[in-house]
């Protein structure tokens, strides 16, 4: 199903799909990093998890009438996607207070945002993925400004049917962070993955994170909780 190895990265692999013009096989890994790579580790079937979880929101999001480039998935630790020329954008929507913003701003955990904010980080390893603003998004990308609002646009519609499925697995959607390709057409259309290695997500009763804060803070085991959260979510079905 696929050919060439184009592009490796933390969490992915990317392929050439076999006969399939204009598509992408993307293979998901056992690594797990943090903090801009200076964490490190590898766990076992955790890519079939990621997988299995982002082509379920994927499945979810489409069934909403959500652009994506997600096609299908293949295998255990495999998906089918559409081509797209990711945007280099970072898309970071809040609900609530975690993580870096409260060091950057001041704010205690858990505190509130409504409504929510989102953030633009600049795609780029080297630099850290530093924050970034409008302007700067589009001196360094190829998005107009009109394309620029409705990447906004779409990620805040995208937080509203992501904390409708959370709630309904007794989840707060704390943040999490999006990335936006162009199609051949020049669509704009949600790409990557969405999975517990990108959001940030709380159980409504007892605050404990299922994502992967507990490999970042040392706080649980990686394996164990990213089932869990694949297993609410099936249970949903």
């Amino acid at each position: 199903m696929k050919t060439d190895l184009l592009y490796e990265g933390k969490a992915k692999r990317v392929y050439q799909a076999k006969d399939e013009t204009g598509k992408l096989v993307l293979e998901y890994k056992n690594d797990a990093t943090a903090f801009n790579g200076e964490k490190r580790g590898v766990f076992t079937g955790k890519g079939r998890l990621n997988n299995e979880i982002s082509a379920y929101i994927f499945n979810v999001l489409n069934e909403q009438g959500i652009q994506t480039h997600f096609v299908e998935r293949l295998s255990e630790t495999e998906q089918l996607v559409h081509q797209t020329e990711i945007i280099p954008l970072e898309v970071v929507v809040r609900n609530v207070a975690a993580g870096s913003i409260t060091r950057r701003l001041g704010l205690e955990t858990d505190t509130s945002f409504t409504p929510a904010l989102v953030e633009l980080f600049y795609k780029d390893d080297d630099l850290g993925d530093p924050l970034i603003n409008d302007e700067h998004a589009l001196f360094l990308s190829d998005v107009t400004k009109s394309e620029l609002q409705e990447i906004k646009d779409k990620a805040l519609e995208i937080n509203q049917q992501l904390i409708k499925l959370f709630e309904s697995v007794n989840l707060k959607l704390v943040d999490f962070k999006l990335e936006f390709g162009r199609l051949a057409s020049g669509c704009i259309v949600l790409s990557d993955e969405i999975s517990p290695d990108t959001c940030r997500l709380w159980d409504k009763t007892t605050n404990e994170n299922l994502d992967k804060d507990v490999f970042r803070e040392g706080t649980g085991d990686l394996l164990e909780v990213y089932q869990k959260l694949f297993d609410r979510l099936e249970a949903r079905t």
